[in-house]
């Protein structure tokens, strides 16, 4: 892909369907970083031939639609709960869908949830002049509330700012923690990415007048990613690049933050075997490998790791969408090496995983969830009554 983009790049003409072709199935999971012996900025190169491909070449429209419409989508919650309640409607039509756009609505549908969860108590505190604890506070810290994790499961960032309390720790939601940018950002669509990361820049420097934060914590890490290389996204613009660094010093994953606090005392589920998800986005993107196992480990719990831990599930944003077929036998294959652990219970650190790996078999929850549980927050949804009995003893 390198050389393809090298070469691609260095011509004067419209890129060829087979560089295209291979950079649209590129899952930007990032593994090969991890991998590289050489330390080559893969990341970047595959930014930079994306906004070169979404600007020199003209895609088929079937291609251009599912493109244009996605990111105003799932960047936007009110319109994505439209969607999510109007979808079921379209499921025995599906067939009907011309050909061109058939698979990635089919895979659409395929992730339309069971039920639409309530606005989470995080949403209903977005933007409030008067969340509770903030301004006596004496340590604080800002949650970036994203756009599909509070539609598809708002449990999450509930049991992040439950988890917070217990240690002390007062959270901010602003207004406009919305989408980071990362839908558009993949796609090429890199004007839109910045209007988004302009939006949370701004945001959160206003919350941060009041007085200072430890940090900008961030439950879906393929949101982290984007968020900690905000100042690349903005390599052209001095002012904002500046901004942008400060911003991103503060970004940590929630798992990253939380394991740098003492531990809380575990009042239940000790015992309980959860696979361990690392999300690419937060082992690769982030280099924050070890944190998730330890903090479930400290809470209790059997943690176990499957095979091929540094394989993508397939999920990776919208490829699950645009490159269904890849994506499915990345997700079966991520399954598989998740069940032979044996545990029913997988956590991670991602939207996008959850959502992808979970199945009859596999019951998928964030690790912050578990921990909530664990120091004596609401079971999470997903665990079975057996689960929620279950102790070091009859494990």
């Amino acid at each position: 892909r390198i050389w393809l983009m090298k070469d691609m790049l260095a011509s004067k003409e419209p890129p060829s369907p087979t560089a295209v072709r291979h950079i649209d199935r590129c899952l930007s999971c990032l593994s090969c970083m991890t991998t590289c012996p050489s330390g080559v900025d893969y990341r970047h190169l595959v930014d930079t031939a994306r906004v070169h491909i979404e600007t020199n070449h003209r895609r088929p429209w079937n291609e251009r639609l599912v493109r244009a419409v996605l990111p105003r989508l799932l960047a936007n919650r009110s319109l994505m709960r439209v969607a999510m309640r109007l979808g079921p409607l379209a499921r025995p039509l599906a067939g009907l869908f011309p050909a061109g756009l058939r698979p990635q609505l089919q895979a659409m549908l395929e992730m339309l949830p069971a039920r639409l969860p309530p606005v989470g108590e995080a949403e209903r505190r977005a933007g409030s002049s008067s969340q509770p604890g903030t301004q006596s506070a004496v340590r604080r810290v800002i949650l970036h509330l994203g756009c599909v994790q509070p539609v598809l499961r708002p449990a999450i960032d509930d049991a992040t700012i439950r988890l917070l309390e217990r240690h002390g720790i007062a959270t901010i939601v602003t207004n406009q923690s919305s989408c980071c940018g990362a839908l558009d950002h993949h796609l090429g669509r890199e004007e839109p990415a910045r209007v988004h990361a302009r939006a949370n820049i701004r945001s959160w420097e206003a919350a941060m007048v009041d007085g200072p934060v430890e940090a900008i914590i961030i439950t879906a890490s393929g949101c982290g990613s984007v968020i900690k290389d905000y100042p690349a996204l903005f390599a052209d613009e001095p002012e904002w690049q500046a901004r942008a660094r400060d911003i991103a010093a503060l970004a940590r994953d929630i798992t990253e933050y939380l394991v740098e606090q003492p531990a809380l005392p575990v009042v239940q589920g000790a015992g309980l075997a959860v696979a361990s998800h690392n999300a690419c986005s937060l082992q690769h993107g982030q280099k924050c490998r070890t944190a998730p196992r330890q903090l479930l480990a400290a809470a209790g719990f059997d943690v176990r790791e499957p095979a091929e831990a540094h394989i993508c599930c397939g999920s990776a944003g919208s490829y699950s969408i645009l490159q269904p077929e890849m994506s499915a036998t990345l997700r079966a294959r991520k399954q598989a090496n998740l069940a032979d652990t044996g545990a029913k219970i997988v956590a991670s650190t991602n939207i996008g995983c959850l959502e992808h790996i979970a199945s009859s078999v596999l019951q998928t929850v964030h690790v912050v969830e578990l921990l909530d549980w664990a120091s004596g927050g609401p079971a999470p949804e997903q665990l079975a009554p057996k689960d929620i009995g279950a102790t070091l003893g009859d494990k």
